[in-house]
């Protein structure tokens, strides 16, 4: 069983900031710490300056790690003998390899014909248990409470609140690296986990006297899954964008809170912005996301006047979150590839000068 510390880690670094002691047998990958990157061409299109925060740099391609660290390290711990999870990919494919790092046993519902193939097989090559069910992931994750209470399983899904205490650990970074809170911050919202942790992690630092302000949080989500936006539950939510694919989220209340308490909003945006904004970022910035990431970055690219003057006047320092990386759902972008040309070098230069 692999418990020790590995250097880089969330805890590693935010120890004395997490619900764990020097006792603790940590179960790490070398996450967090990941790249903030000035959006150059972004912010030229947005007047603003936008930094965008690359969480699809994680060991599994997407910020669940960084809770995933710490709920992991905590079930095993408290000696669960099996992890649980309802997932729209991403959990799934986290909770799997850190339970094979921790030597556990790892079970994901899905939604059946509802995850992107990449995380799938993410999920699978790390050895879980892998159950669909003919239902949504507002299905599944109904289901996986009502298992919560069987002795042998430790639910990892955001309901955990070990999961959101180290997915706060990005708002840290952030804060580390500008020497301050963003003005704005900007993020998917799908179970409105990460924007709980965010909002958690500046008003921590905040008490502390890390920074000098909390940024406004503004959630963006897919017009055919929005229910907080809409302010219902959605009962059959449809978008291209899957993680964010969410009726009900877990963490509402929590998310809406942090969302009055700053003076930032909710926002939606098509599934045809989100592609745009897929492909515009990674032609554009070099950062290749999947859907889900993007719809922050097409909310940016389409913000409208009104929309602007209300959360992006006196030339704010914008945080964006691309929560997961493109090629965990690649499908959507497929590329055209023209007519192959004899090998030549005269050949292939007048196909690059065509």
């Amino acid at each position: 069983m692999k418990t020790e510390a590995r250097s880089g880690g969330v805890i590693a670094r935010y120890l004395e900031f997490l619900p764990v002691n020097k006792s603790t047998p940590v179960v790490s990958l070398g996450e967090g710490s990941t790249p903030f990157l000035f959006a150059s061409r972004l912010s030229d299109r947005v007047g603003c300056r936008v930094i965008i925060k690359c969480e699809s740099m994680n060991p599994t391609g997407s910020f669940k790690d960084r809770g995933m660290t710490v709920a992991v390290s905590r079930a095993l711990e408290g000696g669960a003998q099996t992890l649980l999870c309802a997932s729209t990919g991403n959990t799934a494919a986290s909770a799997a390899a850190y339970a094979a790092h921790a030597g556990i046993r790892c079970a994901v519902i899905l939604p059946a014909g509802k995850i992107a193939a990449g995380k799938l097989t993410q999920a699978a090559a790390h050895g879980a248990t892998i159950v669909s069910v003919n239902g949504n992931f507002d299905d599944a994750l109904r289901i996986v409470r009502e298992l919560a209470n069987e002795k042998h399983f430790s639910v990892v899904n955001s309901i955990n609140p070990d999961r959101i205490a180290g997915q706060k650990t990005a708002a840290f970074e952030i804060i580390d690296e500008l020497g301050d809170a963003p003005d704005v911050h900007v993020l998917p919202l799908g179970n409105a986990g990460n924007l709980t942790a965010y909002s958690n992690g500046y008003a921590e630092f905040h008490r502390l006297g890390h920074c000098k302000r909390k940024p406004r949080m503004i959630g963006i989500q897919a017009e055919g899954a929005a229910p907080i936006f809409y302010r219902r539950v959605i009962e059959k939510p449809e978008t291209v964008a899957s993680a964010i694919r969410i009726g009900n989220p877990a963490s509402w209340r929590t998310a809406q809170r942090a969302i009055d308490e700053t003076q930032g909003g909710v926002d939606v945006v098509s599934d045809s912005e989100i592609l745009d904004a897929q492909r515009w970022l990674a032609e554009n910035e070099g950062i290749f996301v999947e859907p889900a990431s993007a719809a922050p970055v097409a909310w940016l690219l389409n913000a409208s006047v009104t929309t602007k003057e209300r959360f992006l006047s006196a030339d704010p320092i914008i945080a964006c979150t691309v929560t997961g990386h493109g090629l965990k759902d690649a499908k959507i972008i497929s590329p055209h590839l023209p007519p192959s040309v004899p090998p030549s070098a005269r050949a292939v230069r007048a196909a690059i000068e065509r």
